[in-house]
């Protein structure tokens, strides 16, 4: 079972994503995230460096998951090569994306 460093700001859990979220780690990485004890999620991608297609389904089938729960993600992405796959792909139009944790998580309240 994927193990993520995270923190948690009273009702938002913040989750760093792991180095690569392609492939079999964004499958794991997908099933993990909506068993979070928080259904309001920031993720910070700055220390993953491989993104690819299936990192990116992963991503918006987590959203759906957690909006089920009543929650949402939220993307803190510092880190310039991975806001341009966010806005390449478009993905920026689906899920709100901030330059940092702190404005990502204070965006929830």
């Amino acid at each position: 079972m994927m193990n993520l460093p995270s923190e948690i700001f009273g009702n938002v859990m913040v989750v760093h994503t792991p180095e690569e979220l392609a492939g079999d780690a964004a499958e794991e990485f997908e099933r993990y995230l909506p068993t979070l004890e928080r259904a309001n999620v920031v993720l910070d991608v700055d220390n993953t460096e491989t993104l690819d297609s299936a990192g990116l389904t992963a991503l918006l089938n987590v959203q759906d998951a957690l909006a089920e729960r009543g929650g949402q993600i939220k993307i803190s992405a510092n880190n310039a090569t991975n806001r341009k796959i966010l806005e390449i792909t478009r993905l920026d139009q689906q899920i709100e994306v901030f330059q940092s944790v702190i404005d990502a998580v204070k965006s929830f309240q």
